[in-house]
């Protein structure tokens, strides 16, 4: 008598729902990040970067406050400290460039630009984990760099150091993004995620100590409102992947480049230009296609042995 499979797949209509539910949570989230892109940018006109990057941590700590007192003191000590140094220093040069960028370029080419991390992360993921880079990866990768170069025109004119700085930021928080890859083998989530926000509060608070300008109560609820924010929108994207299909959710995640750019355009008067749409379109292709590929190449089944390599059981 055969014995009954021990993991039976979900009716498709319980998939279907859940990734309904998971694409409602997703597009809270791109909300949430365009409006606190809108804030970074408000933000920077009167504050300097390093000071709104360190005020968007402090906020950010305050949120996992709960989490450390749940667990207590133990829940910091670390396996690999170095790794999570590198961690917290990769993204709070990511915030800092990011941050810079949104404030002094168009929403839209800074929104866009973040999204070349993923082209970032297989770079260094071969180069850092060792990982294999199929030809197809690779040229959807050197595409989407071509989708850069349309966007910023460096043979017109000299690039802008805004856009240098969200090249930058997508690279730094490409490298936070591996950086967990090596830490996760070792040490908790809660541990990860405790020691994240305490040492990015400490590492933004040396360069803002040099900038600093004590915000005015309006400032400084702008600033709290851009942590809240900020905070929330993680929050949605966390539930929508638990819930919904990675390559269901990843590509809403897109909606932020139109949210942004209609932010830019009403509040702004900011009117991307042909060259900034063909090279974001050519980004959110290519970054589309590593990410459909990479999941069919996970979900396909490994061959069949080789009868002629493998011999039989006895």
């Amino acid at each position: 008598m055969s014995s009954s499979p021990s993991h039976v797949a979900p009716p498709e209509h319980t998939i279907a729902t859940d990734n309904l539910r998971g694409a409602a949570w997703m597009l809270g989230g791109a909300l949430f990040f365009s409006v606190t892109a809108v804030l970074i940018k408000i933000a920077g006109q009167t504050q300097h970067t390093f000071e709104i990057v360190f005020f968007r941590c402090l906020f950010g700590m305050l949120v996992v406050i709960p989490l450390l007192m749940k667990s207590g003191l133990g829940a910091l000590k670390v396996k690999k400290p170095a790794l999570h140094l590198i961690r917290a220093t990769c993204a709070v040069i990511g915030m800092s460039g990011g941050f810079y960028a949104m404030t002094h370029l168009e929403l839209a080419t800074a929104i866009s630009l973040s999204f070349t991390r993923p082209l970032f992360m297989i770079i260094l993921a071969a180069v850092f984990l060792h990982e294999f880079v199929r030809w197809r990866r690779g040229l959807a990768t050197a595409v989407g760099f071509i989708g850069v170069l349309i966007m910023v025109q460096p043979g017109t004119s000299s690039i802008e150091p805004a856009v240098l700085s969200g090249l930058l930021a997508a690279l730094a928080v490409g490298g936070a993004l591996i950086t967990v890859k090596l830490i996760v083998p070792y040490d908790a989530p809660v541990t990860i995620m405790l020691t994240f926000s305490i040492a990015t509060v400490v590492m933004a608070a040396l360069p803002a100590a040099f900038v600093w300008q004590t915000p005015t109560t309006d400032e400084l609820l702008l600033l709290m409102g851009l942590g809240i924010v900020a905070s929330c929108g993680q929050y949605c994207f966390i539930q929508a992947f638990a819930i919904g299909e990675a390559t269901i959710m990843s590509p809403i995640d897109y909606v932020q480049i139109i949210l942004g750019s209609a932010a830019g355009f009403f509040l702004f008067s900011e009117r991307p230009g042909i060259e900034t749409i063909i090279g974001a379109a050519v980004i959110v292709a290519s970054t589309l296609y590593i990410v459909m590929r990479g999941a069919r190449v996970q979900a396909a089944p490994p061959p069949p042995p080789d009868p002629a390599v493998t011999p039989p059981r006895a």
